[in-house]
């Protein structure tokens, strides 16, 4: 059964600039002409548009589109959820295949923005002339370039995070970590953990950010043009987890945790498991005190790392939320016009649920407050603002190709279920990607 799951995708493409050619690492890109974009709508009538997001309507986008539908009488916005996984990016890919009304719509990785503009779904923003996004968003936002090109707005402050019970680590007699490694993350569950308790839990969508981290820095591929899926890096990932699951027992089975759909969130948020590697998303549960109360402060450390030499680390974060026009919309100009309007503030309600505006016009202030929420006493603010702000470690946005994603996981489940060594694990990642590399040769 934990096969079956995890072939599905539960687990979601993780990645990184990882040398796929389509992605341009130049950060200069000057928006050229307006042609191309859908003509306004005549006086008087309304134009009426779809957004498509992953986060829940309640925890932000409604409140956004009602702003935006109060001010703009003459085009009117919808808000469409879709369950960020392989079964909610697959109702949205086919909605926007067979004509479905979706005009404007959010892409979480590289790798799903990435497809849908070369199925022709995303339009060019260079289109436009009046909004320079590397100006307004920075340089982290040419990570999300295509052929050097904007098919999309990254708009939101991206960061991921172990969340930690801070009075369970200072009852521990622990400090809240600002670099540490996948062995100290280890030592601490260790002494964190009750009982027949875990330490430490994982939501599944950044669960191999760790390959990706040590990949992105040491290459996906060697310098023979082969897989790299069998680097030292990857077998000390799989190692490690492995023994915090059958000797430390201080986390999860993966098997386990998949089958049961584990409700890590409220694990962590009841106090019964201290740690949790997750996103900014956590916000919108943790300021939830009616579904979520807890009576514990919480603190906020960077996602460790599996190299000792802090400085050839590379985290994930930077941008997120990638925002297209659906090139195929019959109305791109009013499309744009909220874009716009959404990237530099309108998007302020979000920042409850963590997602904190990337423009630089955007009121941060209101944002942060926002995002403390009700009750910011229940949060050590300083390790906040240390994750989301001031931690310098260089950051990668996911591009790794679902294809390889999928074959990696389907290859480590097996490890993680005691079905397979880790070197028949190793062997069948390079084999199954060396396959890939070589029909995907260009």
């Amino acid at each position: 059964m934990a096969s079956l799951v995890l072939a599905s995708g539960v687990i979601a493409g993780c990645g990184s600039n990882n040398g796929n050619k389509n992605v341009e690492a130049s950060s200069s890109s000057s928006p050229s002409s307006s042609s191309g974009a859908s003509a306004p709508a005549k006086s008087g009538e309304v134009v009426k548009l779809k957004m498509w997001g992953g986060v829940p309507p309640e925890s932000g986008p409604q409140a956004v589109v009602d702003n935006w539908n109060k001010e703009h009488p003459e085009i009117q916005v919808e808000y469409v959820r879709y369950v960020n996984d392989d079964e909610g990016n697959l109702k949205l890919d086919t909605a926007l295949m067979t004509g479905q009304d979706v005009d404007i719509y959010v892409n979480y990785t590289m790798s799903q923005a990435q497809k849908r503009v070369e199925s022709g779904f995303s339009m060019d923003l260079g289109t436009f002339g009046d909004y320079n996004i590397d100006e307004k968003m920075g340089a982290d936002a040419a990570n999300w370039k295509i052929d050097g090109k904007y098919y999309g707005m990254p708009t939101t402050m991206s960061s991921y995070f172990v969340a930690l019970n801070k009075d369970a680590l200072d009852a521990a007699g622990l400090p809240v970590p600002k670099e540490w490694t996948w062995d100290e993350l280890r030592e601490y569950a260790n002494k964190l953990k009750k009982g027949d308790g875990y330490g430490f839990i994982q939501n599944t969508e950044p669960y191999s950010d760790p390959l990706d981290s040590a990949l992105s820095k040491n290459g996906y591929t060697k310098a023979d043009g082969t897989s790299n899926l069998d680097d030292p890096l990857v077998s000390k990932w799989l190692e490690t987890l492995n023994a915090m699951m059958y000797e430390d027992k201080t986390t999860p089975p993966l098997g386990e945790q998949l089958t049961s759909k584990m409700p890590v969130e409220q694990m962590f948020l009841s106090g019964e498991v201290p740690m949790l590697n997750i996103g900014a998303w956590l916000l919108r549960s943790a300021n939830n005190f009616t579904d979520y109360p807890r009576d514990f402060k919480i603190a906020f450390a960077p996602v460790p790392r599996l190299m000792e030499n802090e400085a050839d680390y590379v985290t994930r974060g930077g941008l997120g939320d990638f925002i297209s026009i659906n090139a195929k919309s019959k109305n791109t100009a009013a499309a744009w016009e909220f874009l716009k309007w959404y990237a530099d503030g309108g998007m302020a309600p979000m920042a409850e649920g963590g997602r904190v505006p990337a423009s630089k016009d955007a009121d941060r202030d209101a944002a942060l407050k926002s995002m403390l929420g009700s009750k910011p006493e229940t949060y050590d603010e300083a390790s906040l603002m240390y994750v989301t702000f001031e931690d310098a470690t260089p950051k990668f946005v996911r591009s790794v190709p679902q294809e390889v994603v999928d074959l990696r996981a389907q290859e480590y489940e097996k490890y993680f279920l005691g079905s397979q060594s880790l070197e028949d694990t190793l062997k069948a990642m390079v084999s199954r990607h060396n396959d890939y590399l070589k029909q995907n040769a260009k």
